[in-house]
């Protein structure tokens, strides 16, 4: 048994499909088709139900399949330590940002990675902290950048960054000439918030509704950019994490929010079940290394 037919196989199982699994793979149809075909001449039992309209898996393609994923992560987990003995020429690291940082610190130390070890490449997403946990979760990431708290049960994690969000509002606010505001003074404002993807998000309303009111919110978005435009046009007000706070349209100003502060604090997780290679461990002590060096 070949390592490619299970790997074909897993595809055509996670996508219910022939046609769409040999698009995923690069190949022909019929050569998958084969191939699932001669899988099951060699272990003498059908894994798909064809007849129906719908792609299934049989019984015993159920049970298959269930190996097969273990076989595939044996096969990664192999491929991860030959990489090891490679002395880190090569590797793969996939990590998960926050739009929300200001990413210039980081990608510097990125830059200063990448000097050191050429061979190893990087996989930058963007997306909210709650996305960004379930990927490393679900190894789709190898690490990635959140909002703490984080789900302890779950990940490890050290610090990189703590601050105080800032108000955003346009000059022509009443409040623009203040040098700070109490928090409770924008319970009649409208407020434009990351999306329900961000920790941010959270943050905000409870502290809000610790005060005893709900925000009135008239946009979110998953951009900075994009909100702070939307404050300059008098859409809204915003609140904002400080290292963001200084590049803002000529109209727009950042004050700062009191009673209570609101702070965010961002931290490097990545998971304790899942197997983390080299490359990434790698990774975690250096920017550790940098970060305390600053």
């Amino acid at each position: 048994m070949d390592i490619k037919h299970l790997q074909y196989f897993l595809e055509v199982a996670r996508l219910n499909s022939f046609s769409r699994a040999a698009e995923e793979l690069f190949i022909t149809q019929p050569t998958i088709s084969k191939m699932i075909k001669n899988l099951e001449e060699e272990l003498g039992v059908v894994l798909f139900d064809r007849s129906r309209k719908q792609l299934a898996l049989t019984d015993a393609g159920r049970i298959i399949l269930e190996h097969a994923k273990l076989v595939d992560h044996a096969m990664k987990n192999l491929s991860t330590d030959l990489d090891n003995l490679f002395g880190l020429k090569k590797g793969h690291i996939r990590i998960g940002l926050p739009p929300i940082f200001d990413a210039n610190d980081f990608l510097k130390i990125v830059g200063k990675f990448h000097e050191k070890y050429p061979g190893i490449t990087f996989q930058l997403v963007e997306d909210g902290s709650k996305k960004i946990e379930e990927a490393v979760q679900n190894n789709l990431l190898d690490v990635g950048i959140v909002v703490l708290p984080t789900k302890l049960e779950l990940f490890d994690y050290f610090s990189i960054l703590e601050e105080d969000l800032k108000l955003i509002l346009p000059d022509s606010h009443p409040l623009a000439d203040r040098e700070e505001v109490n928090l409770v003074e924008l319970a009649q404002e409208s407020f434009i918030l990351f999306n329900k993807d961000f920790a941010l998000n959270d943050r905000i309303i409870l502290s809000c509704n610790t005060l005893g009111f709900q925000p009135v919110i008239i946009s979110e978005s998953s951009q900075q950019n994009f909100i702070k435009e939307m404050v300059s046009y008098e859409l809204g007000i915003a609140l904002l994490p400080e290292s963001i706070s200084h590049d803002l349209p000529e109209n727009v100003k950042s004050i700062k929010v009191v009673n209570p502060t609101i702070s965010w604090h961002l931290a490097i997780i990545w998971s304790k079940e899942q197997y983390l290679s080299y490359a990434a461990k790698e990774w975690l002590h250096f920017i550790k290394q940098e970060l305390v060096a600053k």
